[in-house]
């Protein structure tokens, strides 16, 4: 899975073929036609609403792709437009890796591509979490 570009229409089309969901139940659920079924499939994005209707439908978190390209692609610093974390009531939670996330470390690291000190650097992920990730490997 490309974390880095995310097609999330496409995504949730194949898990709807990997469960062999029927075309009928999802338009039922979604009070629709075929035609706008696939339309969705189409679309880069999505309103939250419907994806959150997809992921309650399919029994997947879609928003989890998003929070794994989060981490791995928009880290949290500690000032971004001149406010500080520590003041907001609405902080990032990094220590959050979602399974997608450490297979795609894990396979950084396995393949050869990059070294666990670049990704510390890189994706700033603490150097005893990734350790962590590959022992259990």
């Amino acid at each position: 899975m490309n974390l880095k570009q995310i097609h999330i229409g496409s995504l949730v089309k194949a898990k709807a073929e990997e469960l062999r969901m029927p075309s009928e139940r999802i338009m039922n659920y979604f009070h629709c036609t075929e035609n706008e079924i696939e339309e969705m499939y189409l679309k880069e994005s999505m309103e939250t609403q419907k994806l959150l209707r997809w992921s309650k439908l399919l029994h997947f978190d879609f928003f989890r792709i998003y929070t794994g390209h989060l981490i791995l692609y928009a880290p949290p610093s500690t000032m971004r437009s001149g406010i500080k974390l520590a003041q907001s009531t609405l902080t990032f939670r990094k220590s959050v890796y979602t399974e997608e996330v450490k297979v795609f470390i894990l396979d950084k690291i396995i393949t050869g591509k990059m070294t666990a000190k670049e990704i510390m650097i890189k994706y700033k992920i603490p150097k005893t979490t990734i350790c962590r990730w590959v022992k259990k490997v």
